[in-house]
């Protein structure tokens, strides 16, 4: 069965999750075929990941045979959900989160796991988890800190409580929220601004930023001097100063 589905146009790969019926709800089979679809992405220029219908992801899947009974939690993490998050965190290329409706549980830290993310202003993030006595996973105790601070973390975290998207976006847990009607055409153009963008110094970026709160500042600048010589070297730097000399839009070719 397809649970998701893949499209790719113009450099940018967009992936949607493909159960509506239960609002995208994570299963075993959903989980690996969308961890081979973002290793296969990284192929392309960006990633685009939404979900299809009402919602982007409502989290694990409750009712899935796995979830009843005993499980053993730490190793479908270890084995499904943590190369599931890593495809995304280490993909060379952005990752968008376009999150068109109810972003719960695993569901929201999918989303905050994406380099950027976009949400419809009716979307809305829970982290669902104490609800049924769980604590936050698929990365959530490490993105929702670091974006939010620790209070609101702590709060969104132990109340359980919808943050509406004008909210997330006044926290900085995400990127921006944008009206329903205008959002498939900012997601859109978003994703073509990046696709046409130097790839080369995305992935140097994301490499150095992604690292920030782990190092002190002297590995830190360490690491920015080494990546800056990569990218220093590159055609895509050559490019974006003779565009920028000659008053023209620079065009970009990854390399």
């Amino acid at each position: 069965m397809d649970w998701i589905t893949v499209a790719a146009e113009g450099g940018v790969t967009t992936i949607t999750l493909n159960r509506p019926e239960v609002m995208n709800a994570l299963n075993r089979g959903l989980r690996g075929e969308l961890t081979q679809a973002l290793r296969a992405g990284h192929a392309g220029r960006v990633i685009v990941l939404t979900g299809a219908g009402r919602a982007f992801c409502s989290g694990q899947d409750l009712g899935d045979a796995q979830s009843l009974g005993a499980v053993d939690f730490e190793a479908v993490l270890r084995d499904e959900y943590v190369p599931m998050i890593r495809a995304i965190t280490e993909a060379p290329v952005p990752v968008i989160a376009a999150v068109n409706g109810v972003a719960a549980g695993a569901g929201a830290n999918l989303a905050l796991a994406c380099d950027l993310v976009i949400a419809a202003e009716s979307a809305s993030f829970i982290q669902a988890f104490a609800r049924i006595g769980l604590i936050p996973d698929a990365g959530g105790t490490s993105f929702l800190p670091r974006r939010v601070g620790m209070q609101r973390a702590m709060g969104a975290a132990l109340l359980a409580e919808p943050v509406s998207a004008r909210t997330a976006e006044a926290w900085g847990m995400i990127w921006e929220a944008v009206p329903d009607d205008r959002f498939a055409d900012v997601v859109a153009a978003r994703a073509a601004q990046l696709a046409a963008g130097p790839t080369g110094a995305y992935a140097a970026l994301k490499q150095a930023l992604r690292g920030a709160f782990d190092q002190d500042l002297e590995t830190q600048l360490a690491l920015e001097a080494r990546l800056q010589g990569t990218c220093g070297a590159s055609a895509d730097f050559q490019e974006g100063v003779a565009a920028f000399l000659e008053k023209r839009r620079p065009k970009f070719t990854g390399t």
